[in-house]
């Protein structure tokens, strides 16, 4: 069936819906509609929904397991939070994009020294050394007080983070994966999930191109962890802990693998459900735990499984009703 919507005009209206989005953002956090409270609770969600959906490049779409996450995390907000410390001369937009960048960067290359060794393994053994690196990188932090401040923290960061930067973070996050995932080096890490076998008999490089999903997994963690850094004003090592890793794999998990809308979805739902349910705080960890396992038991697949909102596809449909009757049409011969 021919399609009427050009892709042109959903990168427009994408664009138009995301300016939009920025603009409204930015006017609640700066007319005081929110309190300190919600501005950090929102903050933190951004920040959250850029851990799921960078650890579902590897869990989603590689199909590997790894739990250091946290660790990536923790080497892009130390390196943010020392760049942004020793040049508080620098003009401050300037200084944010320089920070961020090399954040990203250098979580990256830990991605690629820990990746290269690590993803000749699979399943409970690749989890294990992650967790051990992500273990090593926080032991590390603890022991280098002269560069880290050690356990006591690294204290007076300059507090460059906002909505703006978040948001826009967040953003390029989801660009850079979708465009990755839509392209033939996305295809070639989801043949490696589907089949790996299959897939190197048919000449995918293996280790380069699991390399390559882990370092870019690693990537946005470290910029995540960056803009942590930048709104907290202050870095534990007890932050970092290996479960920190698992609670964002629980959001990766939720939101269903593979998912990066149900990624963002879960991570915003479990970052906020703790701090709403302040009066219910006895029960609190009871109904977060037995919402866990009511969402596992009924929907195993994680909320929406491997499907994402598309908004070129919602006008799709919209422009051309009988387009989603062809779709049914087509799954029910399948």
């Amino acid at each position: 069936m021919k399609k009427t919507w050009k892709t042109p005009w959903a990168y427009l209206t994408n664009t138009l819906l995301l300016a939009g989005l920025l603009l409204l953002g930015t006017a609640l956090f700066t007319g005081g509609v929110f309190n300190r409270t919600t501005r950090t609770l929102i903050l933190l969600c951004g920040v959250y929904s850029m851990l799921a959906v960078s650890l579902n490049v590897c869990t989603g779409y590689l199909g590997q397991l790894p739990l250091g996450h946290a660790g990536f995390m923790a080497v892009g907000a130390y390196t943010g939070a020392l760049f942004w410390k020793a040049t508080l001369a620098w003009p401050q937009p300037l200084a944010i994009a320089v920070g961020l960048l090399l954040a990203g960067l250098a979580a990256a290359l830990f991605g690629v020294i820990i990746g290269i060794p690590a993803l000749r393994l699979k399943g409970d053994y690749l989890a294990i050394i992650t967790l051990g690196f992500g273990e090593i990188i926080r032991i590390a932090i603890i022991n280098l007080p002269s560069v880290t401040g050690g356990t006591p923290g690294l204290l007076s960061i300059p507090k460059y983070t906002n909505f703006p930067i978040t948001f826009l973070s967040l953003v390029a996050c989801c660009f850079v994966i979708h465009n990755v995932m839509h392209s033939r080096h996305g295809r070639a890490i989801l043949s490696i999930r589907d089949n790996e076998i299959a897939a190197d008999c048919c000449g995918i490089h293996l280790t380069a191109y699991k390399v390559f999903a882990f370092a870019m997994s690693a990537f946005f963690a470290g910029v995540a962890g960056a803009v942590y850094a930048g709104f907290q004003g202050s870095l534990f090592p007890k932050f970092f802990d290996f479960m920190a890793s698992i609670n964002i794999l629980v959001m990766v998990v939720l939101g269903g693998m593979g998912s990066m809308t149900g990624s963002i979805i879960a991570a915003t739902v479990l970052t906020a459900l703790p701090s709403l349910m302040q009066t219910l705080s006895s029960y609190r960890m009871l109904i977060y735990s037995l919402l866990l396992i009511a969402v596992m038991i009924f929907k195993p697949s994680g909320l929406l499984g491997r499907r994402d909102f598309s908004m070129t596809a919602l006008i799709e449909r919209l422009m051309n009703p009988g387009l989603r009757k062809a779709e049914k049409e087509a799954e029910r011969h399948d």
